[in-house]
């Protein structure tokens, strides 16, 4: 058996940044300390955390007054930080930078008049909170036929934003349906969907072709793994995507001899090394490490990090 490993794969700046947050966090004041949402959407990454004694919220009604809270890599709502300042929280914005332009991006639109058309998946924590910045400028699309539903006309000022981990075809469908039905619509002068998103889908495009199998390391939840095994599965390839090898079943691998792999943007090196390890052990197989292109971006921890105080 043959393994193409893609590169790049797994972490992302913006991932990095936040999981390196909060370990900075733990390290200044120890357990105790909340988050807003799953801080990446991982399990192996949420799990670990758990067990060193963050805790993990989905209502700002658990967090007790007083406490030390992040705001996890996917964004937040004006909303929630005015609850958080109102129960006297110390936090910390572990918002991914790219996800932090979206939201400036809808806030100045907003203020500029125009109604916004945002392209994502309804439910996503991303879009929750980019829609929590202007809920009364911004109306969700998530396909092709629903801006065909959409109630405006060529004399509204509207412009369009994307979730930052769509896949790039998902969104480029949407974003023509768009311009044919509103063609003076404005959009950023930069696309807002993550140069890490693209780098995995482009890497996964390449070495799909030549395989028999795609496994995609990332949790369900993750939208970006989501588009990756999507990517494989619309190529006619077996494609899974998995939290890591205990998911791994032989039988995906029996009478196959070329097998890719690659992992989300939120999935660590360590269960990319597992199911490497479990295709060695079964099937005797070697390794390819085959590289798109290099990402050297690095994004600095929030300064708020500085000020925190235990109890």
């Amino acid at each position: 058996m043959k393994i193409f490993l893609a590169n790049p794969r797994g972490f992302c700046a913006g991932v990095n940044m936040a999981i390196e947050c909060l370990d900075e966090a733990i390290r200044r004041v120890g357990p105790g300390i909340y988050v807003y949402h799953e801080i990446v959407h991982n399990k192996y990454v949420v799990d670990r955390f758990t067990k060193q004694g963050v805790t993990f919220v989905e209502s700002m009604e658990e967090v007790p007054h007083g406490s030390i809270l992040l705001f996890s890599a996917h964004g937040v709502s004006p909303e929630i930080r005015s609850i958080a300042n109102k129960r006297s929280l110390q936090t910390v914005d572990a918002t991914c930078p790219l996800v932090t332009k979206v939201h400036l991006e809808a806030i100045r639109y907003a203020n500029a008049g125009y109604h916004i058309i945002l392209i994502g998946h309804e439910g996503h924590d991303e879009v929750i909170g980019t829609m929590g910045e202007a809920p009364e400028s911004i109306t969700l699309v998530e396909t092709p036929s629903e801006v065909g539903k959409l109630p405006f006309t060529d004399d509204d000022k509207l412009a369009y934003l994307t979730q930052t981990t769509l896949s790039v075809s998902e969104a480029t469908e949407v974003i023509n349906a768009l311009r044919i039905r509103y063609p003076g619509i404005e959009s950023p002068k930069k696309e807002d969907i993550c140069y890490a998103t693209t780098n995995r889908q482009d890497a996964v495009k390449m070495l799909v072709e030549s395989a028999d199998v795609l496994i995609v390391l990332g949790s369900q939840n993750s939208s970006n793994s989501r588009r990756l095994m999507e990517i494989g599965a619309s190529q006619g390839v077996p494609s899974y995507l998995v939290d890591g090898s205990s998911e791994l079943q032989t039988d995906w691998f029996e009478q196959h001899s070329t097998v890719v792999i690659t992992a989300g943007a939120s999935a660590p090196e360590i269960v990319v090394e597992e199911c490497i390890n479990y295709l060695r052990t079964h099937f005797n197989a070697e390794v390819s490490e085959e590289t798109l292109r290099e990402e050297n971006v690095h994004f600095n921890l929030p300064k708020e990090l500085h000020q925190l105080s235990g109890k």
